[in-house]
């Protein structure tokens, strides 16, 4: 299987490092895996939303190709945060701003071919689920994002669970920052087998956290 893993720019390096590097070690256990960075406009150098931080992409996104294809969320300021509390040199803009950004770009159109492609699940670390809703690709599905998105996913019209890894099918959403660790290692575990999975886990010497949530099962009681 292909994983493309989606850089933009003012990407989180760790959203995309994290699942990359699980999938880059599963190479050293089969050869059922490759995994490659991507941007949407085509190889180039990538800034990330860290300064003096940026990755290489050495394909363009192609949906057509791709099996499973990784959105991370963007570095920045909050929302909420106070303007005088750090300066444009050091943060170039919120984190809802860089992600607007993407919207001018081509990703969304390659994003939402990747949707509606049969066979292609599409999986986001932290505000890459928040970029999918912005787009209009994720309405009334099952998904999760960092904490301090949970207002904005939900008012998009998002089915907001609160779990670390929600798989909805062929959409595949993780929590804040380092839960991308846990999204790559379920993907893997689901994708290739609990072997492979295991193998990478105890080479990265970590341990998955919480339950992956499925739509299966009875309903819980309130307590």
């Amino acid at each position: 299987m292909l994983a493309q893993f989606v850089l933009f720019d003012g990407f989180d390096p760790l959203d995309i490092v994290a699942p990359f590097e699980v999938f880059s070690a599963a190479g050293l256990f089969t050869e059922q895996v490759s995994a490659e960075l991507v941007a949407a406009d085509g190889p180039r150098e990538v800034p990330s939303g860290i300064p003096h931080v940026s990755l290489p992409a050495t394909a363009g996104l192609d949906p057509d190709r791709a099996d499973l294809i990784v959105v991370p969320g963007a570095s920045g300021r909050s929302g909420a945060q106070d303007q005088d509390e750090v300066t444009d040199e050091d943060w170039p803009a919120t984190v809802p701003a860089v992600l607007g950004r993407t919207l001018t770009t081509g990703l969304p159109a390659l994003l939402g071919k990747a949707m509606a492609a049969p066979g292609t699940t599409v999986a986001t670390v932290c505000g890459g689920s928040l970029l999918l809703s912005m787009a209009r690709l994720i309405q009334g599905r099952n998904a999760i994002t960092h904490h301090q998105g949970l207002d904005a996913l939900g008012a998009s019209g998002v089915n907001v669970i609160r779990a670390r890894v929600v798989d909805d099918g062929d959409l595949v959403t993780s929590g804040g920052v380092t839960s991308g660790l846990d999204l790559g290692l379920y993907l893997l575990e689901r994708e290739v087998g609990p072997k492979i999975a295991l193998a990478v886990e105890e080479l990265l010497e970590h341990e998955r956290r919480g339950v992956v949530w499925r739509d299966l099962g009875p309903v819980p009681l309130s307590a």
